[in-house]
């Protein structure tokens, strides 16, 4: 008998993707290959693996049980293959993942930093949503990647790195409107205020729509932008408001001029930034030095941007900053 870890990863793909089709996308080969590796699987292993349907495939109770060893054959190579490239600490080829909503301000000081550490380091950056990373990660094709939590999968595993608050951000006009008397500014106050949104499958629309206290079919909700480059500049232009991450919102104010931003009061609502990998029991210090740098740069960035967001609205005539520490 002679199964390859080609045709393992092959039924795995197809198990997940239950479509020849999007399984052979997915491995980045043919359909027509992707048939034949399975048929002779299948031949090898002396019985079928899937009903092939007109529009899908299911498995067989064999093909199940065979998935199930599949799995665990390609989980421990993938942590021999880890065990071997990351034997001398963060070196050779890092394969990053990383949310749109954190790449453009992390990156630059991430990658300065870790190529500081070691000229030769090859670092790969794939900037997707969520979901997106997570498939990545538990199938091996990303080392690691960086996203608000929860994550909510046992096989994975998250190092935190920092907290990362959310600020209203409008025009002076917006946010002259929802009242300066008011003792205190909650985001679930904004009920009749207009918000605009990244498009849905962004995590950061998720947190939004969870601290304001509002559905998706909400009037006042305008879900289309993006990036947070284009979300800026629809509200600098006064189309609605917006909770910015505090991370983004030195690079998206010096981009957007017409755009202000405001502090909640505290308990200021926030997003959980960590760094994931899938689970494993050995001491990787590869992992451990990729968290460090990756929460030296990012407290870095919200440190300085509190103190020159602060700093610019301070004014004789307003001895206390807009944008108060909380």
């Amino acid at each position: 008998m002679n199964i390859t870890l080609r045709q393992l990863t092959y039924f795995k793909a197809l198990a997940e993707q239950r479509n020849f089709g999007r399984a052979a996308g997915m491995v980045n080969i043919s359909q027509p290959a992707l048939s034949v590796q399975i048929r002779e699987m299948e031949t090898t292993l002396g019985a079928p693996l899937v009903e092939r349907r007109a529009r899908d495939v299911v498995l067989t109770p064999f093909g199940r049980l065979i998935l199930d060893h599949a799995g665990r054959v390609l989980d421990e190579m993938q942590a021999l293959t880890e065990a071997a490239r990351w034997q001398g600490g963060l070196i050779g080829r890092l394969s990053l993942g990383i949310i749109p909503t954190i790449a453009p301000y992390i990156l630059p000081g991430a990658l300065e930093a870790l190529r500081s550490g070691d000229i030769m380091l090859d670092v790969q950056v794939r900037e997707a949503r969520t979901d997106q990373l997570l498939t990545e990660v538990r199938g091996g094709q990303l080392d690691a990647a960086i996203m608000a939590l929860p994550v909510g999968d046992e096989g994975l595993e998250a190092r935190a790195l920092f907290e990362d608050r959310f600020l209203l951000a409008g025009t002076a006009a917006r946010l002259e409107a929802l009242g300066q008397g008011a003792e205190t500014l909650r985001p679930t106050l904004l009920a009749h205020s207009p918000l605009l949104l990244l498009e849905d499958g962004h995590c950061l629309t998720d947190q939004a729509l969870e601290v304001c206290g509002r559905g998706r079919g909400h009037a006042q909700i305008d879900m289309g932008a993006s990036s947070l480059g284009t979300l800026s500049r629809l509200v600098a232009a006064g189309f609605g408001l917006t909770l910015m991450p505090e991370i983004a919102a030195a690079t998206e104010i010096r981009a957007a001029p017409g755009m202000q931003l405001r502090r909640f009061d505290p308990p200021e609502p926030a997003r959980r930034i960590a760094l994931i990998r899938r689970r494993s029991g050995r001491n990787d210090a590869w992992f451990d030095t990729l968290a460090g740098v990756l929460q030296r740069v990012g407290q870095g960035l919200l440190d300085a941007a509190r103190t020159d967001l602060d700093a610019d609205r301070k004014t004789p005539e307003d001895p206390v900053p807009a944008m108060g520490t909380g």
